[in-house]
């Protein structure tokens, strides 16, 4: 009898794990949806097409977005203007386009808001096949902000992004 209530419990247990893991899944599934369709109206490239890769670093961390084909000139233009666009926002302490993608509540974003200017250096520039966003700052309470909100990034964009910069794509810079 005993053998019999264990099993049971056991058989039981297994049941609700997976049931709570599909619904966990499920409800990831419905927010990158969602992400995705707002971060359209806000972001003029092609998710499909470009990757965004968020690296952390000791003083911050650098966002880049790459364009998937190089030669997509379409592309690498709208990377380049979006990312242009947003990193002068930033710098003004203007962070409205994230929070219309991921939402006001988004980790690590009021810190950034609330920072006073020149607390958080941001630097855009032109890769070869995209841009990117260096972030850096000495105040370790900013860098911590950076850091959630790059992991917050990654969690929503995860069919679009991809932690670090360890890839085969070429980050040189554009001389023009």
């Amino acid at each position: 009898m005993n053998r019999i209530m264990i099993m049971v419990f056991l058989v039981s247990s297994f049941l609700l794990l997976a049931l709570h893991v599909h619904a966990t899944e499920t409800v990831d599934e419905k927010r990158l949806d969602a992400v995705t369709e707002r971060g359209s109206h806000v972001m003029p490239f092609d998710l499909e097409k470009t990757t965004h890769i968020f690296s952390k670093t000791d003083t911050g961390g650098i966002q880049q977005v790459i364009a998937k084909d190089q030669s997509d000139t379409e592309q690498l233009s709208l990377i380049r203007l979006h990312l242009s666009q947003i990193t002068q926002e930033f710098k003004l302490g203007n962070y409205s386009n994230p929070e219309k993608i991921h939402g006001t509540s988004m980790p690590g974003l009021a810190e950034l808001k609330a920072a006073k200017p020149g607390q958080v250096k941001i630097e855009y520039k032109e890769l070869s096949d995209g841009a990117e966003i260096t972030y850096s700052t000495s105040i370790e309470k900013l860098k911590l902000a950076i850091h959630r909100w790059f992991d917050a990034q990654l969690s929503d964009h995860a069919r679009h992004a991809a932690p670090d910069h360890h890839h085969h794509h070429d980050s040189g810079h554009l001389h023009q």
